[in-house]
């Protein structure tokens, strides 16, 4: 299957690209950055329909976004303008060939702070930052290009995932690093926050499910292992896993809004009942994953 892949050189999309092509998936990757096979920026209709038209694709995953939470709320526009004028010439593109399936990836952010959890698809929608509102717009589009054109759209909800290639001011980097160096490890609001993590290969697969699979054409999933770990657990594994003397630093809340804790867990019954999937890597082997990676890379 021959399969554009758009964010390409986003963390989740060189995790992607790298899994598809070790799948027997041909792939093209798209991104605004250098290193991928074709430079496009999504917001540029002209240029991607130029990429549609220029070589026949059987899919596409739709990864490229403004995914910073902090980003999105310092400029909003920049991140609306990527995630729905993005995703909407996408769509457009898509619309223009006999595509066999447009994976669409939203996010955990689509419920905002659930009032229960686990969370299940057809919980309502509960945004709180500018990020959250996009995805929750952008999912509306892959619907009304589904419903009303005949698109093949599949979308994804996918949970704290995490991996070798993600940025290193992000959760699980940024604990790992601060143990590897003997640094204290900061816990605002006591680490007392819930949610799912896991490594990104999980997230990789369940793409693959849904490129493969009829019964996810005009469903959204949830994607994560149905786990609950909270902020210090999750630091407190790694820094036995490190075999670290880090001290755990309990701060307050950054903000007042984050004095509650949120706890955040999906139901993944719906993409095990319909696609078949399952985990693939536990949390543990994920974090030895990256740990090593990290390890490595301060050589």
């Amino acid at each position: 299957m021959k399969t554009l892949v758009t964010g390409s050189q986003g963390f989740v999309g060189r995790h992607l690209v790298e899994y598809l092509r070790g799948r027997g998936f041909e792939v093209v990757g798209v991104d605004v950055r250098d290193g991928c096979e074709v430079r496009v920026d999504v917001t540029d209709y002209e240029a991607v329909a130029r990429v549609f038209s220029s070589s026949r694709f059987d899919a596409v995953v739709h990864l490229a976004a403004v995914a910073d939470i902090a980003e999105s709320m310092k400029d909003p526009h920049r991140c609306f303008k990527v995630n729905l004028i993005g995703c909407l010439n996408v769509l457009e593109a898509a619309r223009q060939r006999s595509l066999s399936r447009v994976v669409v990836l939203s996010s955990a952010n689509y419920y905002g702070a659930p009032e229960k959890t686990p969370v299940s698809e057809t919980d309502p929608p509960s945004p709180r930052t500018p990020y959250d509102y996009s995805k929750v717009a952008v999912e509306n589009l892959a619907w009304s290009y589904h419903r009303n054109h005949g698109v093949p759209v599949a979308v994804l909800r996918p949970w704290k995932a995490f991996g070798e290639y993600e940025p290193p001011t992000k959760m699980v980097p940024r604990f790992i690093m601060s143990c590897l160096e003997g640094k204290p490890i900061p816990l605002f609001n006591g680490g007392a926050d819930v949610t799912d993590p896991y490594h990104v290969e999980n997230l990789c697969y369940a793409v693959e499910l849904c490129l493969a699979k009829e019964r996810a054409v005009g469903e959204a999933f949830n994607v994560g292992t149905g786990g609950a770990v909270s902020v210090r657990q999750l630091a407190e594994m790694i820094k036995k896993m490190t075999g670290s003397s880090s001290e755990l630093q309990m701060l307050p809340p950054r903000t007042q809004a984050e004095s509650k804790p949120m706890y955040s867990t999906p139901s993944v019954e719906k993409i095990k009942t319909l696609l078949g999937y399952s985990p693939r890597v536990s949390l543990e082997e994920g974090l030895k994953r990256v740990i090593n990676y990290l390890s490595r890379s301060r050589k």
